[in-house]
């Protein structure tokens, strides 16, 4: 055995260590991880971009604001609750140099489909494009499907995924005229695997990987259109606080600790990495949804019977009052 074998086979134990290591401490998929490491930087690809943030009143969108109003991005802030979004509109003049002409604020229910064309017009009229549409509106779901309303089936298909796809077929023709652009679509770990109590929510997230799948492969004529999707695992927001329950109009009793989920400003930073560096598909999540991602995508049927164990944990928590996803971190409460 000569040299160069004694040394490929010392290195090539250290070289699957040290990935091991990485993985074990990584957050995000490792194309993404790479690309925030040695990519275009944020606050210099996307300063002076316009960009349409839905869902802008709370949670990632939120977020998604205040670091793009610090990356010098001018914004086109969307949600319901027109009162929240000038909230927010406040907080990004504070915290940037934006001027408040830079920030529009433009309401939008996600539901009111036949408004959906006026309010990208104006959009469209106030800063004369769009460069960059985040579709992040959306509410998850927590109830169990025996005990659903069809109802809120409906309800969910109608605002998360025939919403977002509204407001996309309203702007892509705005980008397919002007050859550039970029659409981004907040999806979920449940886009792509399932999981109890979110039999609803997780069908119109992975209807959106099918939409945007497919939408990607008709633009193949538009290489500069960026069709990008987000699939964070678990984060600190809002979400299950507004989620639906097995009635429409039912509130979540206890939203549990949201502790143990990964800090939004992390996961809209990665989301920002990804944009400017043109990822068509981002997973995030902390451990060990990250391990999820890739046994889902490598090794199906190991990760079914890794979702059954933490499935029936999931549903436990939540029958015992606790946040459904702290079952892959806590032991349920006994009695």
């Amino acid at each position: 055995m000569d040299w160069c074998t004694v040394l490929l086979w010392c290195f090539l134990p250290l070289y699957f260590l040290l990935h091991l290591l990485c993985f074990i401490s990584a957050d995000a998929d490792f194309t993404l991880l790479w690309a925030s490491l040695t990519g275009h930087r944020p606050e210099k690809k996307l300063r002076g971009l316009v960009v349409w943030v839905t869902g802008a009143s709370s949670g990632i969108g939120e977020e998604l604001a205040y670091q793009l109003a610090r990356c010098g991005s001018r914004l086109i802030l969307s949600a319901r609750r027109e009162d929240e979004l000038k909230r927010v509109k406040h907080q990004c003049l504070e915290r940037s140099d934006l001027q408040d002409e830079d920030i529009l604020v433009l309401p939008l229910d996600l539901l009111a489909r036949t408004t959906h064309e006026e309010k990208t017009k104006t959009a469209i009229q106030y800063f004369g494009h769009i460069d960059v549409l985040i579709n992040n509106g959306g509410r998850s779901q927590r109830s169990l499907c025996m005990e659903t309303s069809v109802d809120v089936f409906q309800a969910l298909m109608e605002l998360n995924f025939l919403g977002t796809v509204s407001i996309t077929k309203q702007v892509l023709p705005h980008m397919t005229q002007r050859g550039t652009g970029s659409i981004v679509t907040v999806s979920s770990i449940v886009g792509i695997a399932g999981a109890p109590l979110s039999t609803g929510y997780s069908a119109t997230k992975h209807a959106l990987q099918g939409f945007f799948n497919s939408l990607r492969t008709e633009l193949t004529d538009f290489p500069n259109i960026l069709i990008s999707t987000v699939l964070p695992g678990p984060v600190q927001s809002l979400i299950v606080q507004n989620a639906f329950t097995e009635q429409i109009n039912k509130p979540v009793t206890s939203a549990g600790s949201q502790e143990h989920k990964m800090p939004t400003s992390r996961c809209v930073h990665l989301m920002l990495v990804g944009i400017s560096n043109r990822i068509k598909e981002m997973w995030i999540g902390q451990q060990p949804f990250l391990l999820f991602f890739y046994t889902w995508q490598y090794a199906p049927t190991i990760a079914w019977i890794a979702t059954n164990m933490l499935g029936r944990k999931r549903v436990q928590n939540f029958k015992a009052g606790l946040d459904a996803d702290s079952a892959y971190f806590t032991k349920p409460k006994t009695a």
